[in-house]
C-alpha cells in the first residue's frame, strides 16, 4: 500500500502514525501490519524487547511493557510510560530556530492607553465571588440588550470561588481575577462584590495593575440600594466611553495569543500543533508574545523547551516551575504520569511522554523568552511559559489572565466551550472539521494536504481575520466561560 497510509514523523523513530485505519495483512512503510491498528494509533516499524525505549518525534515516549515486532499496533497493551518524579536539569542552552518567513503582516486593532494591541472592545463584569455570579450576568444581559451593535460585547464571568478560601488558594483566585481586568480586550471592567467574601473588593482592585485601575469599576451588592441598576449604571458609562474606540492597524509585535490543546488525538502532534508552532516562531520572530501553559502536558519533552531558553535566569525558573508541579502531584501520593484522557486513549495517544512532546510543539522552536506564574502578565517580545494544569477552562482562563487577546486550541475530538476571550478552535483532522463545523474555525489536517506553506498562509489569514473582528465559533455560539484553579481546602 501506499506510504501514504502511515506517517514516519522522525527518521529515528521506531512507530509511524496510522493516517487511515490499517488492515491486518497490507504492506505500510516496508512492514505487514500485524494486527488492525485505528487512525491516529502507532505502527511498529522496528523490533523492540521488553523494556526497550519507544521513539517518536525522534525521542522517546516510553517503554515497551512486551516485545514488540515489526508491524504490531502499538498501544496501551505493550507500551508503558518511563516518567518519574523530579529531576534535576542541567543547563544546555542552545540556539533556537530562526523564523525566515515573509515580513509579518498587520492586523486592525484596538491600541490601548498603555500600548497594549485588544481584538475585542468589550466591558468584562467580573464576580469577587461566585454569590454574585449570576447577579453579574443579569446585568450583562441587561446591558447587550441596551448597547447592541455600540461595542463588540458586555459579557459577565461567574465562578463559585472567591469565599471559603484560604492563603494561597485565595491568593491565586485573585490574581486570576485582576489578570483578567488586566486583559486589553476589556476596555471597561465592573468588579462586582458582595460584601463580606474573602475576596474583598479593595483587595481585588489593589492587585490590578495600578495603571490599570481608572479603567475599573468596583460595586459592593450589599452596601448598594438596587444593585442591579447601579451596576447598569456603571456599566453604561463605560460602554460610553469604549464606544469611542476605533480599530486602527497594528503590527503583529502587538498580538498576545495562547496557545492550548484539549481533546488531542493521534493526529494533534501531525497537524493542528506543529502548525501553531510555526505560527508562534513567527509571532515571536516579530516581537509578538506567545504563551504557552498546561505545565503538566510537558512532563517528558521539558527538556527541548528548556534548552531554549533565552538566559541561565530563565532555564533555572522554567526547570523550577516544572518540578514544582510535578511535587505538586507527589504530594498528593499521585504519579505525574497519568495525564492521558480516555479520549486522548482512544485517539491514539499512550502515555504522557507522547502527549507531551506533541502538545509541546504548539511553541515550535521559538526561543524561551519568559517564566510566570499564575495570574501574572506575561512580558512582551517572545514565548512566556505559564503556571497552570492542563485542565482546559482552567489553563484557557489563566491565559487570558496573562493577557492573550486570542487562544488557539487545538483539538483532535472536539469541544464546544471558548472563554473570555476569542477561542479559535483548530481541528486536527478533516473528520472533526466536518462534523462540527459549529465548534471548528480551521481545518489542520490540510497540512497533509496542501503543505505546511499553504497551510500556514491560510492559517495565518484565518487568525488574523478572527483579530479584526470575525466571531469565532464558540463566539457565535455565546460559549464564553472561565475557570478558576482551585487549590487548598474549603471552609
Amino acid at each position: 500500500m501506499s506510504a501514504a497510509a502511515a506517517l514516519r514523523v522522525h527518521g529515528d523513530d521506531g512507530v509511524a502514525v496510522a493516517l487511515r485505519d490499517l488492515v491486518a495483512g497490507e504492506r505500510v512503510l516496508g512492514v505487514t501490519v500485524m494486527q488492525p491498528v485505528p487512525r491516529g494509533h502507532k505502527l511498529a516499524l522496528t523490533a523492540h524487547g521488553a523494556g526497550a525505549t519507544v521513539t517518536k518525534y525522534g525521542l522517546p515516549i516510553g517503554r515497551a511493557l512486551t516485545a514488540i515486532a515489526p508491524g504490531d499496533h502499538v498501544h496501551s497493551h505493550n507500551l508503558v510510560t518511563a516518567l518519574a518524579g523530579e529531576l534535576t536539569y542541567e543547563p544546555s542552552l542552545s540556539a533556537a530556530m530562526g523564523h525566515t518567513a515573509a515580513p509579518p503582516p498587520t492586523w486592525r486593532g484596538y491600541r490601548r492607553a498603555d500600548g497594549r494591541g485588544a481584538t475585542r472592545n468589550e466591558v468584562w463584569i467580573l464576580p469577587t465571588v461566585g454569590c454574585v455570579g449570576l447577579t453579574a450576568e443579569q446585568v450583562a444581559r441587561a446591558a447587550m440588550e441596551r448597547h447592541a451593535g455600540r461595542i463588540d460585547g458586555v459579557h459577565a464571568f461567574a465562578h463559585p470561588h472567591g469565599c471559603s478560601q484560604l492563603g494561597d488558594d485565595l491568593a491565586g483566585t485573585r490574581a486570576a481575577l485582576a489578570g483578567l481586568a488586566a486583559n486589553p480586550n476589556a476596555a471597561g471592567v465592573l468588579l462586582l462584590g458582595l460584601g463580606c467574601e474573602s475576596n474583598q473588593l479593595a483587595d481585588l482592585l489593589a492587585a490590578v495593575p495600578a495603571a490599570l485601575r481608572g479603567r475599573v469599576r468596583a460595586l459592593s451588592s450589599q452596601s448598594a440600594g438596587d444593585e442591579l441598576a447601579e451596576a447598569g449604571a456603571l456599566v453604561d458609562a463605560m460602554v460610553e466611553e469604549a464606544a469611542a474606540a476605533r480599530r486602527e492597524d497594528l503590527p503583529l509585535s502587538a498580538l498576545t495569543v495562547g496557545l492550548k490543546c484539549g481533546g488531542s488525538d493521534g493526529l494533534s502532534g501531525l497537524t493542528a500543533n506543529p502548525l501553531l508552532g510555526r505560527f508562534a516562531e513567527r509571532l515571536a520572530a516579530a516581537g509578538g508574545t506567545p504563551i504557552l501553559t498546561e505545565i503538566p502536558e510537558i512532563f517528558g519533552a521539558e527538556q527541548a523547551l528548556l534548552a531554549r531558553a533565552e538566559s541561565p535566569a530563565v532555564f533555572a525558573a522554567g526547570a523550577a516551575l516544572v518540578n514544582r508541579f510535578k511535587r505538586y502531584y507527589l504530594d498528593q501520593g499521585l504519579p505525574v504520569s497519568e495525564n492521558p484522557s480516555p479520549g486522548n486513549l482512544a485517539g491514539g495517544i499512550t502515555t504522557l511522554e507522547e502527549k507531551s512532546l506533541g502538545a509541546v510543539q504548539k511553541a515550535g522552536q521559538a526561543p524561551l523568552h519568559a517564566v510566570i506564574d499564575y495570574g501574572e502578565t506575561a512580558p512582551p517580545g517572545g514565548l512566556a511559559l505559564l503556571e497552570a494544569p492542563g485542565n482546559d477552562a482552567v489553563s484557557s482562563t489563566a491565559l487570558a489572565a496573562a493577557g492573550a487577546t486570542m487562544v488557539l486550541f487545538t483539538t483532535g475530538r472536539g469541544t464546544p466551550l471558548g472563554f473570555p476571550v476569542p477561542t479559535l478552535k483548530v481541528a486536527s483532522n478533516h473528520v472533526l472539521a466536518a462534523t462540527k463545523p459549529h465548534w471548528i474555525d480551521f481545518d489542520a489536517e490540510r497540512v497533509l494536504d496542501d503543505g505546511a506553506e499553504a497551510a500556514d498562509a491560510a492559517f495565518l489569514a484565518t487568525i488574523i481575520a478572527h483579530a479584526e473582528g470575525l466571531p469565532t465559533a464558540a463566539e457565535r455560539a455565546g460559549q464564553r466561560a472561565i475557570a478558576i484553579w482551585k487549590r487548598g481546602v474549603t471552609l
